[in-house]
C-alpha cells in the first residue's frame, strides 16, 4: 500500500495546512454559527488527521484513495456531532470517530461476509456502549447493553465477535530494536503438553539404543502397566533377571536422554 505518495485523491498531501489550536477553536467556534466557509477551512485544516489515522491500515491491503475517502466522512461525522462544552480536543474526539468509519468500511468489504441483521445489532450494541460510557463514565457490562437492546446477551457476544477485524498472526506486538515479538509466539494450545511430546521425542530415541529384550521389558513395565512378576512370566525368565535388566536398561537410557 503506497500510503506515503503525495497525491491521495487529488489532495497533494506534501501541502495540506496545519491549524494551531487557536486557530482551530476559532475557526469550531464560526463552524456552529453556520459559517460554511469556516466548515470547510477546518475540515481542509485537519486533513492530515485523516491522513495519520490511514497510516494505521496500511496492511489491509485497500487503497489509500478509498481509505482516505472514508476517513474524510468519519471527519465531518466528528465535527457535526463534536460538542464544545465537553472542553476536549477535536483531534481527541475525531480520531476514533474515523477509525470506526474505517473499520466499518473494512467490515463491509471484507471477504469474511457476515448478515445486515448481525452487523445492526452489532453497531447497535456499540451504539449502546459509547451511550453508557458517557452516562456513567466507566465500561459498561455485556448483560447492560443486553438489556437496553432487548436481546439475549449471547446474540450481542455474536454479534460484537462477528465483525472484530480479524488479526494475522504476523502481526507484530512489541519489538525493541532487536527481533520483533509476533502475535503466533504468544499462542499457545492448552490442550497439546509440548513438554510431554518432547520427552516422549526422548524416550523413543533412547529405546531405540536398547537391544530388542531390554525395550520388550520396559515397554511392559511402563507402557502397559505390568509387573516385574507378569514381564518375567511374559518372557520366561525370572523376576529377578526382569529386575536387573529393567535397572540396565533405564541405566543406559539416562545416557541418551
Amino acid at each position: 500500500m503506497a500510503i506515503n505518495k503525495v497525491e491521495i485523491c487529488g489532495v497533494d498531501t506534501s501541502k495540506l495546512p496545519k491549524l494551531s489550536y487557536k486557530e482551530s477553536m476559532e475557526l469550531l467556534m464560526r463552524v456552529k454559527e453556520g459559517d460554511d466557509l469556516a466548515r470547510q477551512e477546518f475540515l481542509n485544516g485537519n486533513l492530515r488527521l485523516v491522513l495519520s489515522v490511514i497510516q494505521r491500515f496500511n496492511n489491509r491491503g485497500e487503497q489509500p484513495d478509498d481509505l482516505f475517502q472514508v476517513g474524510c466522512i468519519g471527519l465531518i461525522k466528528a465535527l457535526d456531532n463534536f460538542d464544545m462544552s465537553h472542553n476536549v480536543r477535536f483531534s481527541t474526539y475525531a480520531v476514533p470517530m474515523i477509525i470506526g468509519e474505517i473499520r466499518r468500511f473494512l467490515r463491509d468489504n471484507s471477504a469474511i461476509r457476515v448478515s445486515r441483521s448481525m452487523r445492526d445489532t452489532a453497531y447497535h450494541a456499540m451504539q449502546v456502549r459509547n451511550r453508557l460510557i458517557d452516562e456513567k463514565g466507566e465500561e459498561p457490562r455485556i448483560e447492560e447493553i443486553a438489556k437496553e437492546l432487548e436481546l439475549p446477551v449471547s446474540d450481542i457476544v455474536f454479534a460484537l465477535d462477528a465483525i472484530s477485524d480479524p488479526i494475522s498472526l504476523q502481526e507484530p506486538i512489541f519489538r525493541d530494536d532487536g527481533d520483533a515479538v509476533y502475535i503466533e509466539d504468544q499462542i499457545k494450545d492448552e490442550s497439546a503438553d509440548c513438554d510431554r511430546w518432547l520427552d516422549h521425542v526422548a524416550i523413543d530415541a533412547g529405546l531405540k539404543k536398547l537391544n530388542e529384550r531390554e525395550r520388550k521389558i520396559l515397554t511392559l513395565r511402563f507402557f502397559r502397566g505390568k509387573t516385574q512378576t507378569e514381564v518375567a512370566s511374559e518372557i520366561g525368565i525370572s523376576q529377578a533377571q526382569v529386575s536387573r535388566l529393567e535397572k540396565s536398561a533405564l541405566t543406559r537410557m539416562r545416557k541418551y536422554i
